[in-house]
């Protein structure tokens, strides 16, 4: 069985010809291929520590765990869909919910492996019936709004968490990686997030050596006098060591909450295994259920140990798109690196340490990221907001997910805030199709023209 791991030499292995890619199946020498994978970490390093940071969970485990998904990953795809597997940050919202109702870490991971199943589930429909079933259920505009939602409704995590422990270190971080990711070029306007978090442990350290201890809200919320940048913890961490597990708890309305994301995770694959396939010129048709699968199994089996749950990075794309460097070997050293930085707990208690203020600057520009990511869906698949049909429920279902909006149906069962306004997205488009004019229904798959041969080989 071929399971891709093997790889023919490029040329003399050194640099790529004029013109030339290093394919899949291809390799430089091992130190430049160990180098591409060390920088293929670096490049998901912002997000993919930032995100468990927020979801509150460990951030050893987080990239550890990482490293564990990109290898089910590359092994399930046979090699053919380079991919490195970082943490979800469509999940940081879900998390911040269920933690305000009380919920554990351990009522996070479990409903965010329920999560990993339903993906899993998409994966094996897809490999059987084709992407037609994913443009019927979720056609660009239903996809598009939920993405959005599930952005936006972070704002307020934002505004009263982050920002105000340490509002002109945020303002300051804000600025320089707003400029980070609009002037830099290449591979650093790729890492500007981890640009932007290094500069804000500067920035913090600066203030603390000139201005003294801040007087604000801690980590808590508790007002106090504190330093900014706390680094305690990060001398009493030992060097090797193993990241702390626990096991899911399941509740039902953490499940609910966190189920919309699905609809993201679906899109991100299917935007990635797209993305992939026109840079490498192969045919990637028929793994796209498989992609989707594997990176199910990956967040399930990253969950159950506690864990976050893991999605296919666009940070690597640019990686690659850069360097024209696509060998799956750069990717599995990628892993190994993940999984020798998780076992380093001096590496994550300096995680751990990042300053509220600079979460509140990167934040700001993080969440509205995820959430124009729907505009940018909408856009891609040319949708029509002039038509009631779109316009309607999109609207309804985006005011109710970031104005947290619920309805209550017992005394122990409720849906608001991302939950809701899923369900009124997906129910309402359907619903009003069924009863909409012929000339409203017209209708653009989810993925754009480039994909239809989906439905053809499946056909």
């Amino acid at each position: 069985m071929d399971l891709g791991v093997r790889w023919k030499l490029h040329g003399d292995g050194r640099t790529p010809a004029p013109g030339a890619v290093v394919r899949p199946d291809e390799r430089l020498s091992w130190p430049r291929t160990v180098g591409l994978g060390a920088q293929h970490v670096v490049a998901m390093f912002g997000a993919s520590f930032v995100a468990p940071v927020l979801m509150g969970l460990d951030p050893n485990l987080a990239i550890m765990m990482s490293g564990v998904a990109t290898v089910i990953f590359l092994l399930a795809t046979r090699g053919r869909v380079p991919s490195y597997l970082g943490c979800s940050l469509s999940f940081v919202g879900v998390a911040a919910v269920i933690r305000a109702q009380g919920g554990t870490s351990a009522t996070v991971t479990g409903a965010v492996f329920v999560v990993g199943v339903a993906l899993f589930l998409v994966g094996l429909a897809v490999q059987r019936f084709g992407a037609r079933i994913i443009h019927a259920a979720m056609p660009p505009m239903v996809t598009g709004a939920v993405v959005m939602l599930i952005g936006f409704n972070l704002a307020p995590v934002t505004a009263t968490t982050y920002w105000p422990q340490d509002q002109w270190t945020a303002l300051l971080v804000m600025a320089f990686t707003a400029m980070a990711v609009v002037c830099l070029r290449g591979f650093w306007s790729r890492i500007a997030i981890f640009l932007g978090l290094v500069f804000g442990y500067g920035v913090s350290w600066a203030f603390d050596r000139i201005f003294g201890r801040i007087h604000s809200a801690d980590a808590s919320g508790k007002v106090t006098d504190h330093w900014r940048l706390d680094l305690s913890a990060v001398a009493h961490a030992d060097w090797i060591g193993l990241p702390s597990f626990h096991g899911p708890s399941f509740e039902w309305s953490a499940i609910l909450v966190a189920l919309p994301v699905v609809i993201a995770l679906v899109a991100e694959n299917a935007g990635h295994v797209k993305a992939v396939g026109e840079m490498t010129g192969d045919d990637l048709d028929d793994r796209l259920g498989t992609a989707i699968s594997a990176d199910g199994v990956g967040s399930m089996l990253s969950t159950a140990v506690g864990g976050p749950p893991n999605t296919t990075y666009s940070e690597n794309i640019g990686v690659m798109a850069a360097t024209r460097v696509y060998s799956t070997a750069a990717y599995w050293a990628a892993a190994g690196f993940a999984l020798l930085f998780g076992l380093c707990p001096k590496f994550g208690a300096v995680v751990a340490a990042i300053p509220g203020g600079v979460l509140g600057g990167i934040t700001v520009i993080l969440y509205g990221m995820i959430g124009l990511l729907g505009a940018q869906i909408w856009i891609t698949a040319g949708v029509d907001l002039r038509n009631p049909l779109n316009l309607v429920p999109a609207a309804a279902g985006i005011i109710i997910g970031v104005g947290n909006v619920g309805l209550e149906f017992t005394d122990t069962f409720s849906l608001s805030g991302i939950a809701l306004g899923t369900v009124v997205v997906i129910t309402g488009y359907h619903a009003l199709r069924a009863f909409a004019p012929a000339h409203l229904k017209e209708a653009r798959p989810l993925l754009d023209e480039g994909t239809s041969s989906y439905d053809e080989a499946s056909s």
